[in-house]
Protein backbone atom coordinates (compact mmCIF):
# COMPACT_ATOMS: atom_id res chain seq x y z
CA UNK A 1 0.00 0.00 0.00
CA UNK A 2 1.06 3.34 -0.85
CA UNK A 3 2.07 5.76 1.94
CA UNK A 4 2.51 9.53 2.36
CA UNK A 5 5.56 10.92 3.62
CA UNK A 6 6.61 14.38 4.68
CA UNK A 7 10.31 14.87 3.98
CA UNK A 8 12.97 17.67 4.57
CA UNK A 9 16.23 18.58 2.69
CA UNK A 10 18.88 17.67 2.98
CA UNK A 11 17.58 13.74 2.70
CA UNK A 12 19.47 11.07 3.41
CA UNK A 13 19.89 7.96 1.05
CA UNK A 14 18.03 6.03 3.68
CA UNK A 15 15.39 8.09 3.33
CA UNK A 16 15.46 7.86 -0.73
CA UNK A 17 15.46 4.25 -0.80
CA UNK A 18 12.92 3.79 1.69
CA UNK A 19 10.51 5.85 -1.22
CA UNK A 20 8.72 3.28 -3.71
CA UNK A 21 6.51 4.18 -7.04
CA UNK A 22 3.40 5.33 -6.01
CA UNK A 23 4.29 7.22 -2.58
CA UNK A 24 2.97 10.74 -2.01
CA UNK A 25 5.40 12.88 -1.08
CA UNK A 26 5.59 16.68 0.91
CA UNK A 27 8.98 18.47 0.41
CA UNK A 28 10.42 20.88 2.79
CA UNK A 29 13.51 22.80 2.24
CA UNK A 30 15.50 24.83 -0.65
CA UNK A 31 14.61 23.53 -4.26
CA UNK A 32 16.48 24.34 -7.09
CA UNK A 33 14.46 25.02 -10.52
CA UNK A 34 16.50 24.27 -13.85
CA UNK A 35 16.15 23.89 -17.53
CA UNK A 36 17.90 23.76 -20.67
CA UNK A 37 20.62 26.25 -20.32
CA UNK A 38 20.98 26.31 -16.56
CA UNK A 39 21.86 22.10 -17.20
CA UNK A 40 24.12 22.81 -20.13
CA UNK A 41 25.86 25.77 -18.05
CA UNK A 42 26.21 23.62 -14.96
CA UNK A 43 27.99 20.75 -16.90
CA UNK A 44 30.22 22.96 -18.84
CA UNK A 45 31.32 24.36 -15.36
CA UNK A 46 31.71 20.70 -13.98
CA UNK A 47 33.36 19.23 -16.81
CA UNK A 48 35.80 21.66 -16.19
CA UNK A 49 36.31 21.34 -12.67
CA UNK A 50 34.11 24.11 -11.56
CA UNK A 51 32.22 24.59 -8.25
CA UNK A 52 28.64 25.62 -9.09
CA UNK A 53 27.23 28.97 -6.97
CA UNK A 54 24.17 26.84 -5.36
CA UNK A 55 24.61 23.65 -3.40
CA UNK A 56 22.60 21.23 -5.74
CA UNK A 57 23.59 18.25 -3.87
CA UNK A 58 22.03 18.83 -0.56
CA UNK A 59 18.33 20.18 -2.31
CA UNK A 60 16.53 19.38 -5.62
CA UNK A 61 16.34 20.47 -9.04
CA UNK A 62 12.77 20.93 -10.33
CA UNK A 63 12.34 21.00 -14.25
CA UNK A 64 10.30 24.59 -13.87
CA UNK A 65 9.98 28.07 -15.13
CA UNK A 66 8.08 29.78 -12.36
CA UNK A 67 6.38 33.36 -13.42
CA UNK A 68 7.96 35.69 -10.89
CA UNK A 69 7.43 39.26 -10.20
CA UNK A 70 9.42 41.93 -8.39
CA UNK A 71 8.81 44.55 -5.77
CA UNK A 72 9.49 47.69 -5.07
CA UNK A 73 12.32 46.49 -2.68
CA UNK A 74 13.83 44.15 -5.30
CA UNK A 75 12.80 41.05 -3.98
CA UNK A 76 11.23 38.28 -5.93
CA UNK A 77 7.71 36.75 -5.45
CA UNK A 78 6.53 33.43 -7.27
CA UNK A 79 3.27 33.57 -8.80
CA UNK A 80 3.03 30.57 -10.28
CA UNK A 81 5.18 27.13 -10.85
CA UNK A 82 4.33 24.37 -12.75
CA UNK A 83 6.44 21.77 -14.25
CA UNK A 84 7.90 21.50 -17.85
CA UNK A 85 8.39 18.09 -19.13
CA UNK A 86 10.92 15.60 -18.10
CA UNK A 87 11.57 13.12 -20.21
CA UNK A 88 13.91 15.76 -22.75
CA UNK A 89 16.32 16.02 -19.32
CA UNK A 90 17.46 12.66 -19.41
CA UNK A 91 21.03 12.70 -20.75
CA UNK A 92 21.59 16.55 -19.25
CA UNK A 93 20.11 15.18 -15.93
CA UNK A 94 21.67 11.92 -15.62
CA UNK A 95 24.88 13.45 -15.84
CA UNK A 96 24.30 15.97 -13.14
CA UNK A 97 23.21 13.13 -10.80
CA UNK A 98 26.48 11.63 -11.36
CA UNK A 99 28.08 14.58 -10.75
CA UNK A 100 26.60 15.64 -7.78
CA UNK A 101 24.91 12.93 -6.39
CA UNK A 102 21.29 14.58 -5.78
CA UNK A 103 18.85 12.75 -4.08
CA UNK A 104 15.68 14.50 -5.82
CA UNK A 105 14.36 15.55 -9.11
CA UNK A 106 11.30 17.08 -9.35
CA UNK A 107 9.24 17.39 -12.83
CA UNK A 108 6.43 16.63 -15.26
CA UNK A 109 6.16 13.02 -17.27
CA UNK A 110 8.94 10.65 -16.57
CA UNK A 111 12.19 10.27 -17.14
CA UNK A 112 14.43 7.75 -19.46
CA UNK A 113 16.00 4.36 -18.79
CA UNK A 114 19.11 5.72 -18.16
CA UNK A 115 18.14 8.43 -15.60
CA UNK A 116 16.08 5.33 -13.80
CA UNK A 117 19.48 2.97 -13.60
CA UNK A 118 21.23 6.20 -11.85
CA UNK A 119 18.98 6.85 -9.91
CA UNK A 120 19.07 2.98 -8.40
CA UNK A 121 23.03 3.17 -8.67
CA UNK A 122 23.16 6.09 -5.93
CA UNK A 123 20.39 6.30 -4.23
CA UNK A 124 17.87 8.94 -6.10
CA UNK A 125 14.50 9.65 -6.99
CA UNK A 126 12.10 11.19 -9.79
CA UNK A 127 9.19 13.27 -8.01
CA UNK A 128 6.19 13.96 -10.33
CA UNK A 129 4.08 17.24 -9.59
CA UNK A 130 0.48 17.61 -10.37
CA UNK A 131 -0.89 18.50 -13.36
CA UNK A 132 -2.76 21.93 -13.08
CA UNK A 133 -1.44 22.75 -9.52
CA UNK A 134 0.99 25.30 -10.64
CA UNK A 135 -1.16 28.34 -8.36
CA UNK A 136 -1.20 25.85 -5.67
CA UNK A 137 2.38 24.59 -5.48
CA UNK A 138 3.34 28.78 -5.59
CA UNK A 139 1.01 28.83 -2.89
CA UNK A 140 3.57 26.40 -1.15
CA UNK A 141 6.61 28.61 -1.71
CA UNK A 142 7.76 30.74 1.09
CA UNK A 143 10.20 32.54 -0.52
CA UNK A 144 12.88 33.01 -2.96
CA UNK A 145 16.03 32.96 -1.46
CA UNK A 146 18.49 33.49 -4.64
CA UNK A 147 18.51 33.20 -8.41
CA UNK A 148 21.45 32.75 -10.39
CA UNK A 149 22.26 33.56 -13.85
CA UNK A 150 19.82 35.95 -15.01
CA UNK A 151 21.14 36.47 -18.15
CA UNK A 152 19.76 33.19 -19.65
CA UNK A 153 16.36 35.01 -18.83
CA UNK A 154 13.85 34.54 -16.31
CA UNK A 155 12.30 30.80 -17.31
CA UNK A 156 15.85 29.41 -17.57
CA UNK A 157 17.53 31.29 -14.74
CA UNK A 158 18.10 29.26 -11.03
CA UNK A 159 15.63 29.70 -8.48
CA UNK A 160 16.68 29.07 -5.11
CA UNK A 161 13.04 28.55 -3.70
CA UNK A 162 12.61 27.39 0.14
CA UNK A 163 9.14 25.11 0.32
CA UNK A 164 6.64 24.41 3.04
CA UNK A 165 5.17 20.76 2.25
CA UNK A 166 5.24 21.69 -1.36
CA UNK A 167 3.12 18.78 -2.60
CA UNK A 168 1.14 16.55 -3.57
CA UNK A 169 4.81 14.82 -5.44
CA UNK A 170 4.08 11.48 -6.58
CA UNK A 171 7.18 8.64 -6.82
CA UNK A 172 7.59 8.46 -10.14
CA UNK A 173 11.00 6.77 -10.08
CA UNK A 174 12.53 5.21 -7.07
CA UNK A 175 15.76 4.29 -6.27
CA UNK A 176 15.03 0.32 -6.90
CA UNK A 177 15.12 0.53 -10.50
CA UNK A 178 10.91 1.22 -10.85
CA UNK A 179 9.26 3.52 -13.12
CA UNK A 180 6.07 4.14 -12.75
CA UNK A 181 5.39 4.54 -16.26
CA UNK A 182 7.16 1.89 -17.15
CA UNK A 183 4.82 -0.17 -14.84
CA UNK A 184 1.46 1.31 -16.63
CA UNK A 185 2.99 0.55 -20.02
CA UNK A 186 3.80 -2.83 -19.21
CA UNK A 187 0.04 -3.25 -17.40
CA UNK A 188 -1.89 -1.11 -20.80
CA UNK A 189 0.15 -3.65 -23.26
CA UNK A 190 -1.14 -6.71 -21.37
CA UNK A 191 -4.88 -5.29 -21.24
CA UNK A 192 -4.77 -4.34 -24.95
CA UNK A 193 -3.67 -7.48 -26.15
CA UNK A 194 -6.15 -8.55 -24.01
CA UNK A 195 -8.61 -6.72 -25.81
CA UNK A 196 -7.06 -7.66 -29.05
CA UNK A 197 -7.52 -11.51 -28.31
CA UNK A 198 -11.34 -11.12 -27.61
CA UNK A 199 -11.98 -8.74 -30.75
CA UNK A 200 -10.19 -10.96 -32.56
CA UNK A 201 -7.82 -8.39 -34.01
CA UNK A 202 -4.67 -8.92 -34.55
CA UNK A 203 -2.68 -6.16 -33.37
CA UNK A 204 0.69 -6.59 -36.41
CA UNK A 205 -1.76 -6.19 -38.95
CA UNK A 206 -2.25 -2.65 -40.28
CA UNK A 207 -5.95 -1.79 -40.52
CA UNK A 208 -5.75 2.15 -42.03
CA UNK A 209 -8.90 2.64 -43.84
CA UNK A 210 -7.66 4.30 -47.49
CA UNK A 211 -10.84 5.65 -48.76
CA UNK A 212 -12.23 5.46 -52.42
CA UNK A 213 -12.84 9.31 -52.99
CA UNK A 214 -9.85 10.82 -51.81
CA UNK A 215 -10.28 14.85 -51.03
CA UNK A 216 -8.76 16.81 -53.48
CA UNK A 217 -8.08 14.06 -56.36
CA UNK A 218 -9.58 12.16 -58.93
CA UNK A 219 -11.62 8.60 -58.29
CA UNK A 220 -9.17 6.27 -59.50
CA UNK A 221 -10.11 3.68 -57.22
Amino acid sequence: MNKIVKLEFPLTEEQVRGLEVGDIVYLSGLIHTMRDMGHARALEMLGRGEKLPFDLASSAIWHCAPIVKQDESGKWHVTSAGSTTSSRFTPLGSKMLEYLGMRCTMGKGTMGQRAVDVMQKIGSVFLNTTGGTAALYAQQIEEIEDVYWLDLGLPEAIWVMRAKEIGPLIVGIDAHGNSLYNNIRKTMNVKLREQFDKSGITPEHSFTYLPVNLTGRPRTL
